[in-house]
């Protein structure tokens, strides 16, 4: 029993003490969204070469067509489901946060039931290995979200250890469907086996927080969000299409080559990449918190954010250029020359866009959901205009340099809008200060 409930009051800690509590709680999140996004990683790297090296390039490519369509799905439902969820449950009272979680994970999971059906209907009507692929997708897709809605519940709650816990779980219970897959050898059987182990994930996941979601809440989270959800959605769509574009572009300009060589820069900062997506898990839930016991440290904590993984990128990047041939050859193979050539304009890309992700973790927990539309429809615009105007003018460096040229234009365009925000929150404080 607390001491809550006992009816007293329990003691406060001084100060400093309380301030050194917080950060080591901080610094435990934080930690413990880096771990799960490493499990993430290996279970999805490991995925990806046991597929490649089982199938060959031709059904690899069939696999990964489905592999970006979940992608794709996978943004509308965090844009719907979990990132309001993020933004306005971070740190608050359980109960409070059950019963968001039981119709977030409700939405998601009607998200994977209404697209996955699509699939299945359209995927029977193609037929082929294609079809078959895609339909089999469309029967594991309720499972695939709703296991990636409960890692975002949980840091919501603060709780990381379970999101890296059920990471675990997916990666575990991969090892077995994988097995029966090869034994089977068709692609769809190895969706069906990626999508399945997700789904024990999943459920693992209801035991995990005993909670269950509620789909027949799906249209009341809708509508009480639809001013966060809306435009969540077409921030996330707009991220995975502009990459979908240029790649795209690219291939048209220069040749499909150059997208290997992109790519090949873009894995030699793969270890960095997941430490910044495992920043992401947790950014927008400690930037609510933030907001909620100091907003005047808003602003201080992003830009200590993004300036720490923009840093980081850069010594990354640096450690990169001092690597010998040899070593990247090993890596890489034939890529590596290639890919070696745009290490600089890469690193700085991926800089500018780790600064940037500060201020929008800030716009993200002022739920200002207008203005961090309009900067990620800008920062799209210019990273697809970036990426194939320099493609068009001198190839595949000059596509890295245009992103890096975009990803610094963008990451002006968030900064900006978060200063504004932050502005028009302390106005609109003191008007109500003045009025009371």
């Amino acid at each position: 029993m607390t001491t809550e409930e006992e009816g007293t009051t329990p003691p406060k800690a001084p100060p400093g003490e309380a301030g050194r509590t917080a950060k080591r709680a901080m610094v435990g999140r934080l930690s413990w969204g880096l771990a799960d996004q490493a499990a993430s990683s290996v279970s999805n790297f490991a995925v990806g070469v046991y597929v490649a090296r089982s199938l060959g390039l031709t059904a690899f490519g069939v696999f990964s067509l489905a592999w970006v369509t979940y992608g794709v799905v996978l943004s509308v439902s965090r844009g719907l489901a979990t990132d309001p969820l993020v933004v306005r449950f971070s740190g608050v009272p359980v109960a409070s946060w059950r019963v968001a979680v039981a119709r977030s994970s409700g939405t998601a999971l009607g998200v994977g039931a209404a697209i996955g059906t699509v699939c299945v209907v359209l995927g029977l009507a193609l037929g082929g290995r294609v079809g078959f692929a895609f339909a089999g997708l469309g029967v594991v897709l309720p499972g695939l979200l709703l296991q990636d809605a409960w890692r975002f519940s949980f840091f919501a709650a603060g709780d990381g250890r379970k999101a890296f816990v059920n990471d675990v779980v997916w990666g575990v219970a991969l090892v077995p469907a994988m097995v029966v897959a090869a034994r089977v050898g068709s692609v769809t059987a190895y969706v069906l086996a990626w999508g399945a182990s997700a789904t024990v994930a999943a459920a693992y996941g209801c035991y995990q927080s005993g909670i269950r979601p509620r789909m027949t809440g799906a249209r009341e989270w809708l509508r009480d969000h639809r001013d966060l959800g809306y435009r969540y959605l077409a921030e996330n769509v707009g991220v995975s299409g502009a990459s979908q574009l240029r790649a795209y572009g690219l291939g048209a300009i220069v040749g499909v080559g150059a997208v290997g060589v992109i790519r090949g820069a873009e894995l030699l900062l793969g270890p960095f990449l997941a430490v910044l997506m495992g920043l992401s898990l947790v950014t927008v839930a400690e930037a609510a918190r933030v907001l909620r016991r100091a907003p005047e440290r808003l602003g201080r904590f992003c830009l200590a954010l993004g300036g720490g993984q923009a840093v980081a990128a850069l010594l990354w990047g640096a450690a990169l250029l001092l690597v010998p041939d040899r070593p990247g050859e090993l890596v890489l193979g034939d890529v590596w020359d290639s890919a070696s050539a745009i290490i600089l304009p890469v690193t700085l890309g991926v800089a500018g866009a780790g600064l940037g992700t500060g201020a929008a973790a800030g716009l993200r927990a002022l739920a200002a959901a207008r203005r961090s539309l309009r900067c990620q429809l800008f920062a799209s615009a210019c990273y697809v205009a970036g990426g194939l105007g320099g493609a068009a003018v001198a190839g595949t460096s000059g596509s890295a340099w245009g992103v890096a040229a975009a990803a610094a234009c963008g990451s002006a365009a968030w900064w900006s809008q978060l200063r504004s925000a932050l502005r028009e929150r302390h106005q609109n404080t003191l008007r109500e200060v003045r009025t009371s």
